[in-house]
């Protein structure tokens, strides 16, 4: 059945007015193996998107190309243009460290630093010099863990190991992390895919007043969770970008054959 279906570049591709990262002909290979085929794609500023798609269809790939985490991957090459608001972040000359504190990410398993929760929460702030003060850094501790929806549950024993939190915890410590630097745009790497469901829709909570400041881009294996948190939707299959469009579209009347044979569980 896919060696019939065209990938039709014009599917379901609207092009935003207000793109704060904006993809076009993306291609990435791991050696010899090509994981992500001719993509474009625009993300809109202080918009959730998410991306889904079946195991394996290089949606993760493809999230990690947006702050050059494939960079750590010595057989991972990306070709393309890949821009955040304008500037190209795979120009030879673009200092990573900033661009990954522009563009954070959260990853599927907290992954918290074997340190107190508020040298966590610091860390970033003092190496990209945010903080010369402690009271300036205790500012931004106590503000990023509020934001994180966090603040309450830990105040009280903030030089306690971040990993001693529970698991819906310490990723809420991971996203206070993230958000301790200003960071522009989010990367979430099926971040509830570890948690249970209470844990899950604190995050999914946490998503929503996020999206308010900054840009969202979220893989999720769960149509459920896509439908509840995002604003667009982006399919992916075998490596290409089959469809995006507004969420509700994308679920309840999709463009694609290969989308509704996701979307009403015929394969994935």
């Amino acid at each position: 059945m896919t060696n019939e279906i065209v990938y039709d570049a014009t599917v379901g591709r609207p092009l935003l007015d207000d793109a704060k990262m904006s993809m076009r002909g993306v291609n990435v290979f791991y050696a010899d193996k090509q994981a992500i085929h001719s993509v474009d794609l625009d993300i809109g500023k202080n918009q959730v998107i998410a991306l889904i798609g079946p195991s394996g269809c290089g949606k993760s790939t493809f999230l990690r190309s947006l702050n050059r985490m494939n960079d750590t991957i010595d057989i991972c090459r990306v070709e393309g243009h890949l821009m955040l608001e304008g500037q190209d972040i795979y120009d030879p000359k673009l200092d990573v460290v900033p661009l990954r504190a522009r563009v954070g990410m959260v990853f599927q398993k907290p992954n918290p630093f074997p340190k107190s929760i508020y040298d966590n929460v610091a860390y970033g702030p003092r190496i990209h010099g945010l903080a010369s003060r402690r009271i300036d850094l205790d500012e931004i501790v106590e503000s990023s863990l509020q934001k994180a929806g966090l603040w309450n549950e830990v105040k009280d024993r903030l030089h306690a190991p971040g990993t001693g939190l529970s698991g819906g915890q310490q990723q809420r410590l991971c996203i206070a992390r993230t958000i301790a630097v200003s960071p522009e745009v989010i990367l979430m790497d099926e971040p509830c895919s570890a948690l249970d469901p209470i844990a899950t829709a604190k995050v999914e909570e946490l998503i929503a007043e996020l999206s308010q400041n900054i840009t969202i881009a979220i893989v999720t294996h769960s149509m459920q969770q896509a439908a509840r948190v995002s604003e667009r939707t982006a399919y992916f299959h075998m490596g290409h970008l089959v469809e995006v469009n507004d969420t509700e579209k994308v679920f309840t009347n999709p463009e694609h054959p290969l989308t509704e044979a996701y979307i009403t569980g015929r394969f994935g």
